[in-house]
């Protein structure tokens, strides 16, 4: 599905309080896992080692580290929606974030992306969205987090 286009940055107000797009699904695979371990250096069994994570982990096999379901919410909310009439966007930070449920590898995760408060500093707006990362192997989400953006006009 394509995403949703919001051509003015004040519109924004009007989605205070509502769904403004959802990403479509996206694998996790154990390559994913993997690279993001090298990256990050953070290589502890229950991410790399499938066979001990079957033995071993109450998950019954390797999961995604938190730390990537969080960094893939940068490159879902490019598809879920569209912002224009920005000449910068700056990721301002993010006021909370919870892992309510693993990311087993092979499964599938995608976004809900929701306004919850616009707010305007002179040359920017910064819009607060309430992000809720959905796995297709688990009831409950698997990432839910406050993320802050600020918009340069």
């Amino acid at each position: 599905m394509p995403p949703i286009a919001i051509d003015n940055l004040h519109a924004l107000k009007s989605f205070v309080g509502r769904e403004v797009g959802v990403s479509d699904w996206h694998a996790i695979t154990q390559d994913h896992v993997q690279q993001f371990a090298d990256a990050t250096g953070d290589h502890q069994w229950i991410h790399l080692d499938r066979e001990r994570a079957r033995r071993e982990s109450p998950f019954g096999t390797t999961i995604a580290h938190g730390f990537l379901t969080l960094s893939l919410i940068s490159s879902l909310m490019k598809e879920a929606v569209q912002i224009r009439g920005a000449r910068l966007v700056v990721n301002y930070g993010v006021n909370r974030v919870r892992f309510p449920a693993p990311v087993r590898v092979d499964s599938k995760v995608r976004a809900r992306f929701s306004v919850l408060a616009v707010k305007e500093l002179g040359d920017s707006l910064e819009v607060a969205f309430s992000v809720t990362v959905e796995c297709d192997s688990a009831n409950k989400p698997c990432c839910v987090a406050e993320w802050v953006l600020r918009y340069y006009v």
